[in-house]
């Protein structure tokens, strides 16, 4: 065996041995290709006690939809909608919008609660003005251990933002409310004692510190352990899998050309713009929603982005005059 096929040999006899050492088990299902994948694997061993649940965040594009439904006819199963209290559109308005990615969107939010002055000064000088806010500015001032959990894991973001401060709230609430929260409120519920999900090591930022191996055991916060099939898959072990089990994704992939679902248009997506040109031509209404819902943050990424590419090339052009 190759090193992939090691790599599917040892998931697909860890699935097997941790659905059936548990009770009550959830498996979210994105519609996305990894999700597909776990999807294949734990279908093989599903009880009347395993539950499939789909979210619905009200930013889903009508080809996962329709995926979902194809997935349902395909394994015989059903596969629950779960709805937020608040969709994302009624989460940015409430909250602010997502920008760069979670971990800045985050420590942005913070900052912003406590009227910071996008100023670069010693931790220490900055801890005695805003004491409320530590982690926040321990993350400006690159005070963690890991580069990851700095300002400093986004090129120049700390200087862009000393320079043009932003005009609009950012949170990253939205992922929180339209998929977290109602995630742990169905488990609850349900008494689930083991939840599957489809993350993968390799994606990389800061879900490759989140978690130290596939499976995570209960806490006093969670009643119940956590179990990534796919963890260690690769990209070039996914394609062994897919070719293996002839999986078939969503035309999100086939058809539209995309790399990664999930929240359309997110402006977390590093390549959101080429999402927008698929959104306009494929699902035009859906690409008006996120482009109202989105609109700020769209807007500050670009100058942001303008931001790097300008300080890569050692250039002292205005950035209101590009």
């Amino acid at each position: 065996m190759d090193e992939n096929e090691l790599i599917i040999a040892d998931a697909e006899g860890s699935v097997k041995n941790r659905i059936e050492s548990h009770k009550r088990i959830s498996v979210s299902i994105s519609g996305g290709s990894d999700s597909d994948l776990v999807l294949h694997m734990v279908s093989k061993y599903k009880t009347d006690n395993m539950l499939f649940i789909y979210f619905n965040t009200g930013l889903e594009y009508q080809a996962t939809r329709d995926h979902i439904k194809v997935l349902e006819e395909k394994y015989k199963i059903k596969i629950i909608t779960i709805r937020p209290k608040i969709p994302i559109p009624g989460c940015v308005r409430k909250y602010g919008e997502p920008f760069i990615n979670k971990r800045a969107s985050e420590m942005i939010s913070r900052l912003q609660k406590h009227n910071f002055k996008w100023e670069d000064k010693p931790f220490e000088e900055l801890y005695k003005e805003y004491p409320h806010c530590k982690s926040a500015l321990k993350w400006w001032c690159n005070c963690y251990g890991s580069h990851t959990l700095n300002i400093n894991n986004n090129k120049y973001l700390k200087e862009f933002l000393i320079e043009y401060p932003p005009d609009f709230s950012i949170s990253s609430l939205c992922c929180h409310y339209s998929k977290k929260a109602i995630k742990e409120s169905f488990n609850k519920a349900n008494k689930i004692d083991l939840d599957i999900s489809g993350v993968r090591k390799s994606e990389g930022g800061i879900r490759s510190i989140a978690y130290p191996s596939c499976f995570s055991e209960k806490t006093k916060g969670k009643k119940y352990d956590a179990y990534r099939p796919i963890f260690w898959f690769k990209d070039s072990t996914k394609q062994v899998y897919e070719k293996k089990h002839n999986i078939v994704h969503s035309d999100c992939y086939k058809v539209y050309g995309l790399k990664r679902t999930g929240c359309a248009g997110c402006p977390f997506g590093k390549e959101f713009e080429n999402e927008l040109k698929i959104l306009e031509k494929y699902e035009p209404k859906l690409y008006k929603a996120v482009i109202n819902v989105f609109k700020n943050s769209y807007a500050y990424t670009r100058k942001y982005r303008k931001y790097v590419k300008m300080k890569k090339n050692n250039g002292n052009i205005q950035l209101s005059l590009l």
